[in-house]
């Protein structure tokens, strides 16, 4: 077992910070390496297979699908903002990070989640419109849109996290060296911090209201135009397919809000009832588990991508 080194001084700029995984689990960490490490195998492979499907296949050059391609680019960029830096310290024990790349981690980290919710509620749009508007859905969304969409999402996540980093930059004393966690998260590197935190703490509390909050009742308007549409259609079987085309971003809206949303409320008002190492274990799970489970969800229940993964095996397999 790998003994963590303690720093009781002040440090001026450290030139690393030293991170120890999930407290009070020892060794027992090398065993979560058997879990993390094939959802993030699976993100790489389940990412990078529906980027290549939907780049060959020029009918899937739709909005929809470039939504869908959008989400998958996204989740594997927060997967390897994260997945390594756990598993080196999961398998090997407490690792350094230099101070710069802990910032920059912090950064891409919480940009790429704030893009991954705002490219769920652009989809929730987009299924709202194919819903309500099918007549006019080829006017109202477009490839143009998209991409417009997609850059504006991108510049909002950048102008709104960028702050996170240079806020922890301007303090120039540290109370320790070692974070308590995986990865450089913001919260746990400021606990850190000699000083006045609180336009940190403030900061980091409105952004999360904002982003998440904004986009979750926006995903929220969306289904309820879509409910409205929806239970107006006249027979059963017109209600279960308007309702079938919706499945897929549902499952994959639960599998990134349900562990980001208990994770959120078990840092800000459970720290005192749920041990520590509850909330970090989740809050990996939070990063890695969407990324690792979005591809399953859409290339099982999506036809047009099942049926192009289909034929590209079976055209493998007759290969040989």
């Amino acid at each position: 077992m790998v003994e963590t080194p303690q720093y009781n001084s002040t440090f001026l700029y450290p030139t690393f910070f030293l991170l120890t995984g999930i407290p009070g689990l020892g060794g027992a960490q090398t065993w979560l390496t058997m879990v993390f490490g094939p959802m993030y195998l699976l993100a790489l492979l389940g990412n990078g297979a529906l980027l290549a499907v939907i780049q060959i296949d020029s009918t899937l050059h739709q909005p929809m699908f470039l939504l869908l391609a959008t989400l998958a680019a996204t989740d594997l960029g927060l997967a390897t903002s994260i997945a390594p830096s756990l598993l080196a310290v999961l398998w090997f024990g407490p690792q350094p990070v230099p101070y710069t790349a802990c910032l920059v981690q912090m950064f891409f980290v919480h940009a790429l989640t704030a893009v991954e919710s705002g490219v769920l509620l652009a989809m929730a749009c987009d299924r709202a419109v194919a819903v309500g508007r099918p007549l006019h859905y080829s006017i109202l969304v477009t490839k143009a849109r998209v991409g417009y969409a997609a850059l504006a999402l991108v510049l909002k996540a950048v102008a709104i996290v960028v702050p996170f980093p240079l806020l922890v930059a301007q303090f120039e004393h540290f109370h320790a060296k070692t974070i308590h966690h995986a990865y450089c998260a913001h919260m746990a590197v400021v606990e850190l911090v000699v000083g006045n935190t609180r336009v940190n703490n403030l900061y980091g509390l409105a952004l999360s209201l904002a982003v998440s909050g904004v986009d979750i009742l926006g995903i929220s308007g969306s289904y309820g135009l879509i409910a409205h549409t929806v239970l107006r259609l006249p027979t059963r079987e017109a209600r279960a397919k308007a309702f079938g085309t919706c499945s897929s971003h549902i499952c994959v809206i639960l599998a990134f809000y349900v562990p980001g949303l208990f994770s959120y409320l078990t840092h800000r008002f459970g720290h005192h009832t749920v041990p520590k190492p509850v909330h970090i274990l989740f809050s990996n799970i939070y990063l890695l588990l969407p990324p690792a489970l979005n591809p399953l969800i859409y290339g099982a229940r999506t036809k047009q991508i099942r049926d192009r993964l289909l034929e590209t095996f079976a055209f493998k397999k007759s290969q040989f």
